[in-house]
């Protein structure tokens, strides 16, 4: 539902920067901050926080808010009640705790996925997305209208794949759909450089970087962030976690930096470093990331310690 909302706002503003000025532009961005400001403090607190800070009532008040006022959270209690409790023998973590042996999977499958996501091109090629339209000589006002019409209904299709496919199956396929269409954006720069089939040549560019959203959005968009949210014991978790959330947009800062100067050296070369790239995200995901469709949090943390 995020990556879905995400591409709505994507679309939004790739189609009213055909219109309005950069400018006017980020002085619209304001809005949607001003209600999600306004609506933060409607919230319900994390069931397992209040839980592990000994907030019974409260605990079993937000679950229940969650999952609807007529459902049996009752088993739910018990497995949370119980890995808190658990969890209560250990020691406060500190930074240093998220580095130890017993933790090592977690952390390579959060900050792996986190990594190949961005070093994948996403942040760059969104943020570039008309100038490189521009270079492959299509319309940059129909490229992003196309774009924009595509990102919003896959992302609603990837919504309802998740837990029918199964996390570990839509980033694989979303990886692989990025590496080809990347390599086909990369071959159109390539013939474009050789004054070959000059006529094709921003034609592919397009199907390319369409093709390369629409993977994006049902898989390596959304599913990392899920992931990262359920292999982390509750103990390390917000520890894990924003150690997880610096890399992502450290290095997404580190492609949308480089991603124009990649562009002025070379644009064949600069995507066939992002097939490259999304080729061994697949492969990552095939060796090391589980499959946690299905599964209680409290299953998944006992199975990547057997693991470790």
């Amino acid at each position: 539902m995020m990556q879905l909302l995400v591409n709505c706002g994507f679309s939004l503003v790739y189609f009213l920067g055909n219109v309005v000025s950069w400018r006017t532009l980020a002085i619209l961005a304001l809005v949607p901050g001003a209600f999600q400001l306004v609506g933060l403090p409607f919230i319900p607190e994390s069931p397992r926080w209040l839980a592990g800070v000994g907030r019974v009532k409260e605990f079993k008040a937000s679950l229940q808010q969650l999952r609807s006022k007529n459902a049996d959270i009752s088993q739910e209690v018990e497995e949370i009640q119980d890995s808190v409790d658990e969890s209560k023998d250990d020691p406060k973590a500190r930074v240093g705790d998220i580095l130890q042996r017993k933790y090592a999977y977690a952390l390579t499958v959060g900050l792996g996925l986190m990594l190949l996501q961005q070093l994948g091109g996403t942040s760059g090629v969104a943020y570039y997305g008309s100038s490189v339209i521009q270079k492959a000589g299509f319309s940059t006002t129909v490229g992003t209208i196309i774009i924009s019409l595509v990102q919003v209904p896959i992302a609603a299709v990837g919504l309802f794949l998740m837990d029918i496919c199964g996390r570990r199956l839509l980033l694989m396929v979303s990886a692989g759909g990025m590496s080809i269409c990347s390599f086909l954006v990369a071959l159109s720069f390539v013939l474009q450089g050789l004054n070959l089939l000059r006529g094709i040549t921003p034609i592919m560019a397009i199907i390319g970087l369409t093709g390369y959203f629409t993977a994006f959005s049902i898989g390596m968009a959304g599913i990392p962030w899920i992931i990262m949210a359920e292999i982390f014991p509750m103990n390390v978790k917000a520890l894990a976690g924003t150690l997880v959330t610096l890399v992502n947009w450290s290095s997404s800062w580190v492609m949308t930096y480089s991603f124009n100067f990649m562009m002025q050296w070379s644009p064949a070369a600069t995507f066939f470093i992002l097939a490259t790239t999304c080729a061994l995200t697949v492969v990552f995901t095939m060796k090391l990331v589980p499959e946690t469709k299905g599964r209680t949090l409290e299953d998944i943390h006992k199975s990547m310690m057997r693991l470790d």
